[in-house]
């Protein structure tokens, strides 16, 4: 269904429900307009007439019975028709108008009873085929407790009710014209109104088929809202085209990846490989020779072995770094539970004396980290310092690496201080990148350069962050920043 037709049909339903209620409301406020007018004049007329009943009384055998009838008066020329029951003589005694016609208004077996209970009441019915409004009303003994007459004043009602007819039908008339005509002038402003959203889906469709994102909806129109959907349709390409960019730029860096990835693992392999070739070719000189392995040759195994063990572990340690980062590229939620870092921090520093290094080992003040509690994950937290410390260690030859910790109201801080080779600030906004080494033209130290890759994946998981100084040949700080809680602090 177009959005032209849903207009249409919106704006028509509107209408038709409006029109409904209008007609409705209309309809019954002048029914009820034209037949209180007519109540109140035969109600009028029956009050009228009650006061000038005559009331005599006749001897019976049964006793004192009270005689009704009504006052002589002139009743042809009045539309009005009156009719007076006694109850105890069960007698009729009707207008001169009535005889006229020969007729009796029906009174219905329950007048009688509810006239106990009320003055009057109106009712409808037809005589002889036409409507008639009757109004009953009780007559009463002068002492008021006893019903001695009912006395019923009514008009013929067959004109109002075909007037009330004639409207209904004349008011649902008008008002299915009047949404046939409103439907076919909405539809007609209706594509009107669209036809400068068909010109702004024709220049899409043109940046689509051209893959040209720079080219932009040109509209001159007012500002409406047409006018801001243009204006929020180039927006978006201009997201799209920086998008698009950033990216081509990711995927330049994946094949950057790719490339330093494959570059990682066929060293291992080819230092393994030959280390394998050159054991092979020892060992089938040897099997062909009833003499033992030479001490030479013994020790040119176990060096070809150890140089075999020590790349499996640096290619085992390269696919565990690959897969945090592919399991942080997928999204993958890492579990989290409360964690008191105190332990965690002084479990850390009582490892990280056995770690390989040459530069001193200084641990700090750590009391700030006393009852503080990490929203993280355990295991995580503690290869986020191995990664900051074992760094530090191998960009510090010969000097000391510091370790302390400090705290806000809601953070806690653990900063690592080192006095080793430092960095250009060239380097800083991309030692986060993976595969980066600051030092690789250089090639001071081994590694492969996740490391620090897998810290930011960690300390953004936390919801951290960190800062960086650093100075070439003299050091650099890494100041780690943990959102924490203090429950039990005072």
């Amino acid at each position: 269904m177009s959005l032209r037709l849903r207009l249409t049909l919106w704006y028509s339903g509107i209408l038709a429900l409006t029109m409904l209620l209008f007609g409705i409301v209309l309809y019954f406020f002048l029914n009820y307009f034209l037949y209180d007018q007519i109540r109140q004049d035969v109600k009028r007329e029956a009050g009228n007439s009650s006061l000038r009943i005559q009331k005599s009384i006749a001897l019976s055998q049964k006793g004192l019975v009270v005689d009704l009838e009504l006052e002589s008066r002139d009743f042809y020329s009045t539309n009005t028709f009156l009719q007076l029951y006694n109850v105890t003589l069960k007698s009729f005694n009707r207008s001169a108008n009535l005889q006229y016609y020969d007729v009796t208004l029906p009174l219905a077996k329950n007048t009688i009873d509810k006239l106990k209970q009320e003055d009057g009441f109106f009712e409808k019915t037809k005589v002889l085929g036409q409507d008639f409004l009757i109004y009953n009303q009780a007559i009463r003994s002068d002492d008021q407790n006893q019903l001695i007459g009912i006395l019923q004043a009514a008009v013929p009602i067959g004109s109002y009710e075909k007037t009330s007819v004639t409207l209904r039908y004349t008011l649902m008339i008008w008002a299915l014209l009047t949404i046939i005509v409103a439907a076919s002038l909405g539809w007609f402003l209706a594509r009107k109104a669209l036809k400068p959203i068909e010109r702004v889906i024709d220049a899409a469709n043109q940046i689509g088929s051209s893959d040209d994102l720079e080219k932009r909806i040109h509209y001159d129109g007012p500002l409406d809202e047409i006018g801001r959907l243009t204006e929020t349709i180039n927006g978006m390409l201009s997201r799209i085209q920086i998008t698009y960019l950033e990216l081509d730029e990711a995927y330049r860096a994946q094949r950057r990846f790719v490339s330093d990835a494959s570059h990682e693992l066929r060293t291992p392999l080819t230092t393994i490989r030959g280390n394998v070739d050159l054991l092979e070719k020892m060992w089938k000189q040897t099997s062909g020779s009833t003499e033992l392995a030479t001490p030479d040759q013994m020790q040119m195994s176990l060096e070809a072995m150890h140089d075999i063990a020590g790349e499996a572990q640096r290619m085992s340690r390269l696919v565990n770094d690959l897969l945090a980062l592919a399991r942080a590229d997928a999204g993958v939620l890492m579990e989290k539970k409360p964690v008191e870092i105190m332990p965690l921090v002084q479990e850390v520093v009582r490892r990280a004396q056995l770690l390989e290094h040459t530069a001193d080992w200084q641990v700090g003040d750590l009391d700030a980290l006393e009852l503080a509690v990490v929203q993280g994950n355990r295991d995580y937290l503690q290869q986020l310092l191995f990664i900051f410390i074992e760094n530090a260690f191998k960009y510090t030859p010969v000097g000391t690496v510091k370790f302390e910790a400090s705290r806000t109201d809601s953070f806690i801080g653990i900063r690592i201080t080192d006095t080793g080779i430092g960095m250009d600030k060239e380097d800083i906004p991309h030692i986060f990148d993976r595969f980066y080494r600051a030092d690789l033209s250089r090639g001071l130290t081994s590694g492969t350069g996740l490391g620090l890759s897998i810290a930011k994946w960690i300390i953004d998981e936390h919801g951290g962050s960190i800062e960086v100084t650093t100075r070439k040949d003299e050091g650099s700080t890494f100041m780690i920043w943990l959102p924490a809680n203090f429950p039990l602090s005072v």
